[in-house]
């Protein structure tokens, strides 16, 4: 059997890290789409139990929560449809992050359910070694969960953001409504006003979409097996914790929050995760 070699495996997971879907990778690297799959989904499996190691005993002053959707082989209308919602449709990926590091502690790629978002909420607590203070949007479940993995041992916020929709006439269907104001509502503990925001977790959205091509709007290049699309989130995470410098900080997430003491290149993540 064929096996390739460090430098061309790092050259493919550094294309795709990038935003390049597989087959604009086949024709720039002229190796398989479908051995650039499968090095996909063994590198994004190895980075789970990498992240799962290292993202433990952390201390996470102020946190925020957010989902950002994709879906998986056709929109939820049409999974539903062919009575295929288990394995196609909406699949959101719910996103942590620290304020002051940008590091991504937890995530969850899963439907946006009572019960995700309680196993998403549970895997973070697991992480964590203080009381935090967390920031999310006005989804319903996060109250419950957050209650019951944190006991109420938190200090915790919902923002909601109130767009005026009777001035967004003959906007265009891409441009952004207006917004209002911003509601911010404290609810668990004494959270600092101050703190109660979830831009840096919407900013990581967009992250999330310039870097995986999976989650560009109005593409093909939609995940078509739900393991294949987690696979990739986890790619996704270890290269943003470990390998990507942040402009701001001008060092990546993870030395920024002391768990790291280096810049990783992308043959040292390969190499990491296959030992």
């Amino acid at each position: 059997m064929n096996k390739l070699d460090g430098e061309r495996q790092s050259r493919i997971i550094a294309a795709l890290v990038e935003g390049n879907s597989i087959r604009s990778v086949e024709r720039m690297t002229e190796i398989h789409r479908d051995t650039i799959m499968r090095l996909a989904v063994r590198v994004g499996e190895g980075c789970d139990r990498l992240l799962d190691e290292m993202m433990r005993g952390l201390t996470c002053e102020k946190l925020q929560l957010d989902e950002i959707w994709a879906y998986v082989g056709c929109k939820q209308k049409t999974a539903r449809a062919q009575n295929k919602t288990d394995e196609f449709g909406d699949l959101y990926t719910f996103v942590a992050i620290d304020a002051d590091s940008k590091l991504v502690p937890a995530f969850h790629v899963g439907k946006r359910t009572w019960n995700d978002t309680q196993l998403f909420v549970d895997d973070l607590k697991g992480r964590l070694v203080n009381r935090p203070q967390i920031s999310s949007d006005a989804f319903p479940a996060y109250y419950g969960a957050i209650m019951r993995a944190f006991e109420g041992k938190l200090d915790y916020a919902q923002t909601s953001k109130v767009f005026a929709s009777e001035l967004n006439t003959g906007r265009g269907r891409y441009s952004p409504p207006i917004m209002m104001k911003c509601v911010k509502d404290p609810l668990i503990g004494t959270p600092d006003r101050d703190d109660i925001s979830t831009s840096y977790v919407e900013r990581q959205n967009l992250t999330m979409r310039m870097s995986m091509r999976r989650f560009t709007r109005l593409t093909n290049g939609f995940s078509k097996k739900r393991a294949n699309h987690a696979a990739s989130v986890c790619l996704h995470f270890a290269h943003y914790n470990l390998v990507r410098v942040h402009k701001t900080l001008r060092m990546t997430p993870a030395m920024a929050h002391g768990i790291a003491d280096h810049i990783w290149t992308v043959g040292e993540l390969l190499e990491r995760i296959s030992n």
